[in-house]
């Protein structure tokens, strides 16, 4: 009774501990001081650990009832241990453990002594150490952490019988001890506590190498007995780096992709949010384009002249006007000598950049002279642009209209009356010369001036 009381109070404690720490392991356990990226080394981490721990030792097991043992009423006595554990992997780790203290019976089978003491010495073994449940989607680190060790080790015991009513009696005559190998299995969970401190609640069922652990060889299966323990573990290395046992790389995966896609839709949005800021200023300096177009393309009152040009504003209908939009006087045209050089002398000083309708510089005096005998006089004008025959016609021919447009510009440009002014190309079909020579085709190079 004595024994079931004391195992029940060791699992209520282990339980009500448990518990409480696995109503704290959602994320809210992770600090991000301590948060290491998917695929990090070993560096990264602690991976070696110690406990100690302290439990009852009995030869009764969860293998087999009671009447199968050479002792019929197994009785619990204290035990004592400690390891020393590598992480290898978050869910394998390589254990190396001792421990020792008393292992007795009572009510042996008939024919056995009444009951038995032995004496652990020592028991060492190396053990693998699986932790499982320890990966899932959703804690960063986990709370409770069940795990199973399997392994082998060497065992240091000296069994001692009590005879029914008689003295104890050592198994061995000289009183020296056995050395045994055993093979330890165990199951348990690791609690977390805080930053690198786990309690360690823990059941391991020796299996030893053979008859003599219980100083009575009865049947024909090798003695075992089992460990129940709690303890603590202690993490060895920095405080800042987490557990490789506690860590959860699914979870550390999760958690890169949520941030890396947080920061992937900042940057979207970013990107968003500029491009609409460069739409509205397009289409803001796009309005004020078309109201400054709108003001250099409007003619109110119909003359011809854009109001931006009109000086003489909301002339009548049909009214002829100048180039600033006033009323034409109606004298008589009379073309004199003298505009007639005026004329000439433009004609002779024109030229153009070679292969395009660009005026050049030294020819704006005299064109300036032709605009203001226009204005003065109210002449009309017909521009004639002409080419040699170097290179296609139909290249000659928009040549030699946008050359005598550009004229026409000009002339208009300097107050002349474009309704008065007409401008025509002909490209190459006018020849005045031979295109045969230089001589000839830079004369067919022309911009024709008629006056009337």
């Amino acid at each position: 009774m004595k024994t079931h009381l004391k195992k029940a109070s060791l699992l209520m404690t282990g339980l009500m501990v448990g518990g409480k720490l696995f109503a704290q392991s959602p994320d809210t356990m992770a600090t991000n001081k301590n948060y290491v990226q998917p695929f990090s080394g070993d560096g990264a981490f602690r991976t070696w650990s110690i406990g100690v721990n302290g439990g009852l030792l009995t030869p009764y097991t969860i293998f087999g009832p009671n009447g199968s043992q050479d002792f019929r009423n197994p009785t619990s006595q204290l035990g004592y241990g400690a390891y020393i554990k590598k992480q290898i992997l978050p869910a394998f780790g390589i254990q190396a453990d001792f421990f020792r203290g008393k292992v007795s019976g009572e009510n042996g089978q008939p024919g056995t002594p009444a009951a038995f003491e032995t004496k652990l010495n020592y028991a060492a073994s190396l053990s693998a150490n699986i932790t499982l449940a320890n990966i899932n989607w959703m804690h960063h680190q986990s709370a409770i952490r069940p795990y199973v060790t399997a392994g082998w080790g060497m065992m240091g015991y000296k069994p001692v019988l009590n005879p029914d009513g008689g003295s104890p009696v050592n198994f061995k005559s000289n009183d020296e001890s056995i050395t045994e190998y055993f093979i330890p299995v165990g199951l348990g969970l690791k609690i977390g506590l805080g930053s690198g401190v786990n309690l360690d609640l823990g059941y391991n069922v020796n299996f030893v190498g053979s008859d003599n652990f219980d100083g009575n060889k009865t049947g024909s299966t090798n003695d075992r007995f089992s460990y129940a323990h709690i303890g603590l573990e202690f993490a060895l290395g920095g405080g800042r780096k987490p557990e490789l046992a506690s860590y959860n790389p699914v979870n550390s995966m999760r958690t890169e992709y949520l941030w890396k896609n947080a920061q992937t839709k900042q940057m979207l949005q970013a990107q968003i949010d500029a491009e609409k800021a460069n739409s509205a200023q397009l289409r803001s300096d796009l309005d004020a384009t078309k109201a400054d177009l709108a003001k250099l393309t409007t003619d109110s009152d119909g003359d011809g002249v854009v109001d931006v040009n009109d000086k003489c504003p909301n002339t009548p209908a049909g009214t002829a006007v100048d180039g600033s939009g006033c009323p034409l006087a109606k004298p008589v045209v009379v073309v004199t000598e003298e505009d007639r050089r005026v004329v000439n002398e433009a004609i002779k000083n024109l030229e153009f950049d070679l292969g395009k309708a660009t005026i050049r510089a030294k020819s704006y005096p005299s064109l300036e002279r032709v605009a203001r005998l226009l204005v003065d006089k109210n002449f009309s004008l017909k521009l004639a642009g002409h080419t040699d025959n170097t290179g296609s016609k139909d290249l000659n021919m928009r040549l030699s209209k946008d050359r005598a447009e550009s004229v026409k510009t000009f002339l208009v440009e300097k107050g002349a009356n474009p309704s008065r002014i007409e401008a025509t190309g002909y490209g190459q079909t006018q020849p005045i010369a031979s295109n045969k020579t230089a001589a000839g085709r830079q004369k067919n190079r022309r911009v024709e001036f008629t006056l009337y």
